[in-house]
């Protein structure tokens, strides 16, 4: 028997059926519901049918709309018809079952081929309205716009479009209908009409079906309006009737169905071994950048806003240090703290540091670094493109800022990736097709171009898969498909680069990446699984720098880690690349001193490290910076210099550019000051001398920088894109309530013992409840109750009682498949069920 509603359309379907219902829409299942009636009701809620509709294919949705135009129950050669069109394209032929299949699954269309109904909710949505017009563009039908007319009119217009008189409207209408309708009548009616007429009718035809006429419509419009071929729906406004344009579209709901998403293009084809080295390096650009910026927020890095995140200026600031531009800067710095490896400090003065979280990063290998940085960036709902936007009350959006969350983030990164993952190894798609594609699987509903938030994700996921060295030159890597889960086999046999998409490569066979993100434990596998692929193509750290007459040092490639952090000490960045270029300048070789450093201990470390001779100048440099180290002493007071040169002192004093300072001489080597001590060392720093500090009792301190990092933090959640995918366990936990729910809503109750109202509680007092309960031990019938829990949930039960004493029942449950014990003064009521109930 044909179903009669949604939820008994539900009731008939089986476990996994119900169950691919709740995965593709999850929020059907929070909360579970207690039946399949309020399952079906929460599926025609308008929040939750706009959510399912977003989620289609843009050919599904065409399916869905063509629905809404057609008859209300629609046989299955209507839509076909409304998709195929006269013609009967053969993609739309073998494509429209999966469409309405889809539809179907997500309860959106229930009821047989002959009985298509579509979710009332969606219909209202979709169908045509003046104030809504529908994607298709057609407009009401014959009867829906002639509902205000005159029977008088209606009957004139019978009359002129050559058909008989009724006698009644309703007739009338229906035979208007019937030959808008019939392909061979409506065209020798439109053989009839004047071709300025037919001129009217097409620029209509594909919507707005909506017109203006004056009150004395022109020639070419009344002959139109004479047979209701225009009919009028307010004054000055006229409409083309859905049977009209439907037989000018040659039955067609759509102008092109897309039954057939756009293929993803090659722009250009490399060889993989070229793309996967390119990615390698790209991918240790960013550890070193990752690290550089952290590096320099090391001893506690900018002030946090007032409304949160990083000022403009502050911004600026990191994308000079890094020597890279502005939204790229964003980028690393979201990317760190999406990582957890910054956050803000917390304290009166906040400020942004590195947290704990970032020296256990330093410590591992590199390529699990790598795999630590793209596994938070794949998952990541913050969204770095946003930085110097705007937000809905005008305000600039700023780097770790609030309002940079964009829940729909992982699903576009891992749906362009999978996308890449789906091309040839070696194959950098069109970034064009890709966004193509991507409007066709989530098509933009009543959305202006430039709202467009998945295309834009999408632009940024390829450039920041770039920076990360997920890609290399604009193809996926091999470890990038490691990192979706998709290993690619290495071919024995690389061919020849080729640089355009003319150049054809074989296609090496390999596991496609899955269409949906992974779990979080699938994540991790498949990061680990990464991170291996990616170590061999990692360069190996260097133990040796070249040490040059210019006073500068050239580091080959990456450097191991003492000898980098003690380089970065002694010497100044340069330039970076390929090779990293270090300057020696009397400031840094000061700063080592200052770290504790001596003179012999800088020659030998250079001497170690260098497959160059030291070169005489800097050795020369270490010398006199370490000579003229430390003669000068300033300690707290509120600060004073003290010298054995007294001479110097007065040179000191001398100096116009101490005036600032407050200096006055309190004996032959000593001088005090207005400045603060730390203030007091930049300025004698700054006019050419190079004081130590001291300590209360007159040592040498020892000024090792010193790493500020926040209390544990960690990375930021999140924001889920709506309620989350159902696990198997709660999936299976959810349909057995359901199923259990219902079982005790539809059992049927003997006669005068049914609820007042579907779903209502059965209601009797304690004594006609405990007698009951007695004589159906006796008995071994079933029974129906209504049961209130301890949280005060009511629900709907059939049970077997057992025994009844002390206050409590205990009965088999069949709703639950258990045997359970109800105390009797949570039980609302009890009624018998029917003989013949199952």
């Amino acid at each position: 028997m044909a179903p009669r509603s949604l939820a008994e359309a539900l009731r008939a379907r089986g476990d996994a059926a119900l169950g691919a219902l709740l995965r593709s829409r999850p929020d059907l299942i929070t909360p579970v519901p207690t039946d399949l009636t309020q399952l079906a009701t929460r599926a025609g809620t308008r929040a939750s049918v706009v959510r399912a509709l977003e989620r289609l294919d843009r050919f599904t949705l065409q399916t869905a709309e063509a629905l809404a135009v057609a008859a209300d129950p629609a046989a299955y050669d209507e839509l076909l018809g409304l998709m195929a069109g006269d013609a009967a394209d053969p993609a739309v032929v073998a494509a429209l079952p999966h469409a309405l299949d889809t539809l179907r699954e997500q309860a959106l269309v229930w009821g047989g081929d002959d009985r298509l109904r579509l979710v009332r909710t969606a219909r209202e949505l979709l169908a045509p309205s003046p104030q809504h017009p529908s994607p298709t563009g057609l407009g009401p039908t014959v009867q829906e716009a002639t509902a205000g007319m005159s029977p008088g009119r209606i009957q004139e217009i019978v009359t002129t479009a050559g058909l008989p008189s009724t006698h009644d409207s309703v007739s009338a209408v229906t035979a208007l209908a019937g030959l808008f309708g019939d392909r061979r009548r409506m065209a020798a009616l439109l053989a009839q009409a004047p071709a300025d007429s037919l001129e009217v009718l097409e620029r209509l035809v594909w919507g707005p079906p909506y017109g203006q006429v004056t009150a004395d419509p022109a020639p070419r419009l009344r002959w139109l309006l004479d047979r209701g071929l225009l009919l009028p729906t307010a004054p000055g406004t006229v409409v083309l009737p859905r049977e009209v344009a439907l037989h000018l579209r040659r039955g067609l709901a759509h102008r092109a169905p897309e039954p057939v998403p756009p293929a993803v293009e090659a722009a250009a084809v490399h060889r993989p071994q070229v793309v996967d080295n390119t990615a390698a390096g790209q991918a240790y650009t960013a550890l070193a950048t990752v690290e550089e910026l952290l590096k320099d927020w090391d001893e506690g890095g900018p002030a946090v806003l007032r409304a949160g995140g990083l000022s403009v200026r502050d911004l600026k600031r990191t994308a000079v240090a890094l020597d890279v531009p502005e939204p790229v800067a964003a980028f690393w710095v979201e990317l760190a703290y999406a990582a957890g490896l910054i956050a803000s400090d917390g304290e009166a003065d906040e400020r942004y540091a590195a947290t704990p979280a970032y020296d256990e990063w330093r410590e591992q290998p590199p390529a699990e670094r790598w795999s630590v940085l793209v596994t938070a960036w794949l998952a990541a709902t913050r969204t770095a493109g946003l930085v110097g936007g705007r937000d809905a009350k005008d305000r600039t959006l700023s780097a770790l800022g609030p309002g940079l969350d964009r829940s729909a983030a992982p699903e576009v990164r891992h749906r362009v990736l999978a996308l890449l993952a789906a091309l040839p190894e070696g194959a950098a798609p069109d970034p064009e097709s890709v966004l193509a594609r991507l409007r066709w699987e989530r098509p933009l509903r009543g959305a202006r171009p430039e709202d467009d938030l998945r295309g834009r994700l999408a632009r940024w996921t390829l450039s920041e898969a770039e920076l990360l060295g997920v890609t290399g030159r604009g193809a996926l890597s091999a470890h990038g498909r490691a990192l979706l889960g998709a290993p690619a086999a290495v071919p024995k046999d690389r061919p020849a680069e080729s640089s355009g998409p003319g150049d054809k490569l074989p296609v090496h066979h390999h596991r496609p990446a899955p269409l949906t993100p992974l779990s979080p434990a699938e994540q991790a596998v498949a990061s680990a699984a990464a991170a291996r692929v990616l170590a061999p193509l990692l360069p190996e750290p260097l133990d040796h720098v070249l040490l040059q007459a210019d006073l500068t040092a050239v580091a080959p490639g990456p450097l191991e880690r003492p000898l980098a952090d003690m380089l970065g000490v002694l010497a100044d960045v340069e330039s970076k690349g390929g090779a990293t270029v270090y300057r020696f300048t009397p400031g840094s070789v000061r700063r080592a001193l200052d770290s504790g450093q001596t003179a012999s201990d800088l020659h030998a470390f250079l001497a170690a490290h260098s497959r160059t001779p030291v070169p005489q100048p800097l050795s020369y440099l270490i010398d006199d910076v370490a000579r003229r180290h430390g003669q000068l002493r300033v300690g707290a007071a509120s600060a004073y210099v003290r010298c054995d040169d007294d001479a110097m002192l007065g040179e000191i004093l001398a100096d116009k550019r101490a005036a600032g300072l407050g200096l006055r001489r309190l004996a032959p080597t000593v001088l005090a000051a207005q400045a603060d001590p730390a203030g007091l060392l930049e300025g004698l720093r700054a006019m050419g001398f190079a004081p130590a500090a001291e300590s209360a009792e007159g040592d040498v301190l020892i000024t090792r920088a010193l790493a500020r990092r926040t209390p544990p933090r960690s990375a930021p959640e999140p924001v889920p894109d709506g309620p989350p995918v159902p696990d198997d366990t709660l999936l299976a936990a959810a349909l057995r309530a359901i199923r259990a729910g219902d079982l005790a809503s539809t059992t049927p109750r003997k006669p005068g013992t049914a609820p007042a109202a579907d779903g209502e509680l059965p209601r009797t007092g304690s004594a006609e409840t405990l007698a009951t309960m007695q004589a159906a031990v006796l008995t071994g019938e079933a029974l129906w109750i209504g049961y209130v829990n301890a949280e005060g949930a009511a629900s709907q039960r059939v049970i077997a009682p057992i025994r009844v004493e002390g206050g409590f029942v205990t009965a088999y449950d069949h709703t639950a498949d258990e045997v359970r014990t109800f105390p009797l003064h949570r039980i609302t009521g009890v009624a018998e069920l029917a003989d013949d109930a199952g």
